[in-house]
């Protein structure tokens, strides 16, 4: 499967680099743009969440990968709850 690697820019200016094991991540968040906290999760889980179930399809088993990449989102997420209007930049993929 092809996988992607997608770079966030947090509220705070951190940046994480992330890993999907499909490229569904980029029917799902878009490079450029900037993202409530919240939505950003939810899109996030929702590509990592489809992805896992692809490699399930593909191999008879989820990606390891994809669920631990979204509980390091949900994580790094946590740290700014409460904050006034969080947003998250997505800055790129790269294949």
């Amino acid at each position: 499967m092809p996988e992607m690697h997608f770079r966030v820019r947090w509220p705070d200016d951190s940046v994480s680099d992330c890993y999907s094991p499909s490229l569904v991540v980029k029917e799902h968040l878009e490079a450029g743009r900037r993202y409530p906290l919240a939505e950003f999760v939810e899109r996030s889980a929702t590509a990592l969440n489809i992805g896992s179930e692809r490699v399930r399809q593909k191999y008879g088993f989820a990606c390891s990968s994809a669920m631990d990449q979204l509980r390091r989102i949900e994580e790094t997420a946590a740290r700014f709850d409460g904050a006034a209007d969080p947003q998250v930049l997505v800055e790129s993929f790269t294949p």
